[in-house]
């Protein structure tokens, strides 16, 4: 048996779980005013979307990005070869792709950490929130130094983190409309197949950050189809059953952000010729949800504590 494999499996599925509790959230929520029949349909059509189509398209789309003289076909039969010469051709193109990917899950830190609301796990975290004025300096000095050490390794690399930071403004401008829709698709008179669309079209936008994130642990596209995909499938089943529970874990969210980030750091040091075991990604994410459980746990306790004090 392959402990490396399965160890890397365990993390991008636990990776996409946790990365995911956002989508999971909204989901929940505008099911809850679909009928029974549209919220199984969402749910196992919806279910093979996710898995199938998006999740398993983003992966062979992302490769071929970092490798454009490819044609999609080609690009297909590179990721299932077990070719010396094509595995070889495909790390070549590693850099480009973890780079890209670095700088775009950095970004998504870096704007958590500054302009979002949230439920603060540290102090520093106030702190920062109250300092976001400087996201787009701090961000762009932070692109400029990327730019500049990419043109020093190689000038491809440039564009690769050019890459990573459209992608960031294209997708984070669609996820904070979807937040602040949510309410009007809970109250609006539009149909039931309209909200599920909209549910499809945003767990397509959400599920960009797991599987960009899937390249820090893996460049095997077979691999990363079956961990996110194995996370997907959590994911829909705590959607029905579980999202109440889920709700009441406060820092689960800090949980995923910080994993991106140091995700996209791991990323970036990587593109730049650093290498790094196996096993940091799936320990690092494997770490942190266990802190910020640990903090949920204890926020949760000390709430019921203070009910039961007040009765």
């Amino acid at each position: 048996m392959n402990w490396s494999i399965i160890i890397v499996i365990f993390g991008l599925a636990l990776f996409e779980i946790i990365s995911s509790i956002d989508n999971a959230i909204i989901n929940a929520h505008v099911l809850k005013t679909l009928s029974p029949r549209l919220r199984k349909f969402f749910l196992f059509w919806g279910l093979l979307f996710a898995v199938f189509i998006v999740r398993g398209a983003l992966p062979f789309l992302i490769v071929w990005i970092a490798n454009p003289t490819l044609s999609l076909p080609q690009v297909f039969g590179v990721a299932f070869s077990q070719n010396a010469d094509v595995i070889s051709y495909l790390d070549k193109s590693k850099p480009l792709l973890l780079l890209g990917g670095g700088v775009y899950l950095f970004f998504v830190f870096l704007a958590w950490l500054f302009l979002e609301e949230k439920k603060y796990a540290f102090l520093v975290e106030s702190f920062i929130h109250r300092q976001s004025i400087w996201f787009y300096a701090i961000a762009s000095i932070f692109f400029t130094c990327i730019i500049y050490i990419a043109l020093t390794i190689d000038p491809p690399l440039a564009l690769a983190a050019s890459i990573g930071s459209t992608a960031f403004f294209m997708t984070d401008g669609f996820k904070k409309n979807a937040e602040s829709t949510e309410k009007d698709l809970m109250t609006s008179n539009i149909s039931g197949w309209s909200k599920i669309l909209y549910l499809e079209i945003l767990d397509a936008a959400f599920s960009i950050d797991g599987v960009i994130g899937a390249f820090a642990f893996t460049i095997s596209i077979p691999l990363i189809i079956l961990g996110n995909g194995l996370g997907a499938i959590i994911v829909r089943q705590l959607t029905v059953k579980g999202i109440d529970t889920i709700e009441k874990f406060a820092y689960l969210k800090n949980g995923a952000m910080y994993s991106i980030g140091m995700l996209g750091g791991l990323m970036i040091f990587e593109s730049f010729g650093h290498e790094f075991p196996f096993w940091v990604a799936p320990l690092n994410t494997s770490l942190l949800l266990i802190v910020f459980m640990y903090l949920s746990l204890r926020e949760l306790k000390a709430a019921q504590t203070g009910k039961l004090a007040k009765q």
